[in-house]
């Protein structure tokens, strides 16, 4: 079987922000599938932060997108042909197809889906976003019971596992989120103890103070996934032998400019005198531990116990607009793009 494939492309590397001329949408035609391989026909993909850096041609832990390359990313979808055994037309599958409709794959690149839960919680909830927040809280977080946990994004796949996950395991636990909607979805579905809308805060100063207020205990874990006025609000509020697992930074992601705001000897000062640990990590060292995850996080999203939210844009033409949207804090939960 030979299909052309909708694709979208990365006609140029941003200078600043992304616009709409970074992208462009195009066909290719798709060969059969040899041995080994199997034909996809992409459902839905998933659209996340660390794709912003992707963009860029600067030096990082994963090679950047080649300009007229197709854009990176995470989707699932159905096997309509297969060369390979273990794979069969009908099969639901996840696989790094980039942005586009239909893809041909090596199976071995591939996770096949249970058909028990919905196939998209394989990009959000079940898949390397929710995967990040577990592993970063209970690997480097290691929560206790009675500490206070504080995410920032915390509508977002990785904040709300952050979230969600802390509150299982009997802590207190603060979010942060853009806007009084996303607050209170944290607090009333999520089930946080307390959100802040980082959009109140007038500067670093009164972000601290309003952070206090939320924690008057202090704070035990800070999820570092945002950076910028959230992070200078947070750190002074670190508890002696706090932890820092740090994730993402997207305050600095579409243009770095405000990177060069905060003051880097404050933060060496903050974690020698509270004696805390800030540890960055990529997920994609740690793929060794995603059975583990599954095996722990996916009973609890079967019961209810960690709830989902998805923003899903419809059709892949649109997955420019959405991702741009979602680099500023548009998307409301775990941004996916419906293909077909």
């Amino acid at each position: 079987m030979s299909v052309t494939s909708k694709r979208i492309v990365l006609a140029s590397r941003p200078s600043g922000p992304v616009t709409h001329e970074n992208f462009r949408l195009e066909n290719k035609e798709l060969g059969a599938p040899v041995a080994g391989e199997v034909l996809i026909k992409v459902t839905a993909m998933s659209l996340d932060p660390y794709m912003r850096g992707r963009m860029d041609d600067a030096k990082s832990y994963a090679a950047p997108v080649e300009v007229d390359g197709v854009m990176e990313g995470g989707a699932v979808g159905e096997v309509l042909e297969s060369k390979a055994d273990g794979l069969a037309p009908g099969d639901k599958v996840f696989g790094m197809t980039g942005w586009c409709d239909h893809a041909i794959m090596r199976a071995k690149e591939l996770r096949k889906l249970p058909n028990d839960i919905p196939e998209t919680t394989a990009l959000g909830v079940l898949g390397m976003p929710g995967f990040t927040g577990w592993y970063g809280l209970t690997q480097i977080g290691q929560p206790k019971k009675g500490e206070t946990l504080v995410v920032a994004a915390a509508t977002g796949p990785v904040g709300s596992m952050v979230g969600q996950y802390a509150k299982h395991k009997g802590l207190r636990v603060v979010g942060i989120a853009g806007g009084e909607k996303k607050c209170k979805h944290a607090v009333e579905h999520f089930g946080f103890d307390e959100c802040l809308d980082h959009r109140t805060f007038e500067d670093a100063k009164d972000a601290r103070t309003k952070i206090a207020a939320a924690c008057p205990d202090g704070i035990d874990i800070y999820f570092e996934n945002v950076a910028g006025t959230v992070l200078e609000g947070v750190l002074p509020n670190l508890n002696v032998f706090a932890r820092v697992p740090i994730c993402g930074m997207i305050a600095y992601y579409d243009g770095a400019a405000s990177a060069e705001r905060y003051d880097l000897p404050k933060l060496w000062r903050t974690l020698l005198v509270q004696r805390a640990v800030a540890h960055g990590f990529i997920i994609s060292d740690h793929w060794d531990m995603f059975p583990e995850f599954l095996k722990d996080a996916a009973p609890l999203v079967a019961n209810g116990t960690i709830k989902f939210t998805e923003d899903v844009a419809e059709g892949l033409e649109n997955a420019p607009d959405a991702f741009m949207s979602m680099l500023k804090g548009g998307n409301f939960g775990k941004q996916i793009v419906k293909v077909a």
